[in-house]
């Protein structure tokens, strides 16, 4: 890696990654198994409705669109087979983002810690880890289960920072969403964010934005004589 080549470079403890759109591009998917699922509840909706409107907890969607039709069980069952809608229809294409497999090499390569947030339920953590082969990269995986304050709060990273044994104000955290990247700042850390997702304007109220990009290919990460990790981004 010619270091030269990048303009910024940045000390850092740990890296902490976000899941959905983050370190793969699956929100389309997700609006797919919500527009499937919602017509399976009689509610017609196209694509272009789907993304505008369907968003948060699944739950507090079904909540908005619904009202009280549906109880808490029936909600959550709900809920659990539209995740399941999605991993089915996700399952064949599954994937990293472009740069992020030889990004995680040289990061595991140098031991730098490095841990996954993810407002993902189990499940779907658990899909993705396993289709992609990740276990190995990853000293912890946090996700919504294992919460009470969903983002912008920052519990979800203080817990993987947590068993990281790092502060979260010394890691770096990858998101893609306004909401992860102000619950990054929450936690008085700094974010690095993928724009699979969102439009770099999303984010104009949120400081503590370091970077912006649509895959790994222009970022690196190494250890220096200071035994300092480094990230270096153009």
């Amino acid at each position: 890696m010619n270091n030269s080549t990048y303009k910024n470079k940045l000390a850092v403890k740990a890296l902490i990654f976000d899941m959905d759109g983050t370190m793969i591009d699956n929100m389309m998917v997700h609006h797919r198994a919500w527009q499937k699922k919602l017509k399976d509840l009689g509610l017609e909706m196209t694509l272009e409705d789907v993304k505008r409107d369907i968003h948060g907890v699944n739950e507090e969607i079904l909540l908005r669109l619904f009202g009280d039709k549906y109880s808490k069980d029936e909600m959550a069952q709900i809920a659990r087979s539209k995740e399941a809608d999605y991993r089915e229809l996700y399952a064949p294409e599954i994937k990293l983002l472009d740069g992020l497999k030889e990004f995680l090499e040289k990061a595991k390569h140098i031991n730098i810690p490095m841990g996954i947030g993810t407002a993902a339920p189990k499940e779907n953590a658990d899909f993705t880890v396993e289709a992609l082969g990740l276990a190995s990269y990853f000293k912890t995986v946090v996700h919504s289960d294992m919460v009470q304050r969903g983002k912008p709060d920052p519990q979800v990273f203080e817990l993987v920072a947590n068993d990281l044994g790092i502060k979260l104000s010394d890691c770096v955290v990858f998101e893609d969403s306004p909401t992860g990247a102000q619950a990054t700042a929450n936690g008085d850390s700094k974010s690095i964010i993928l724009t699979t997702t969102h439009t770099e304007q999303e984010f104009e109220h949120i400081p503590q934005t370091l970077h912006f990009m649509n895959n790994y290919e222009n970022i690196a990460i190494s250890k220096e004589n200071d035994a300092v990790f480094y990230l270096h981004y153009t």
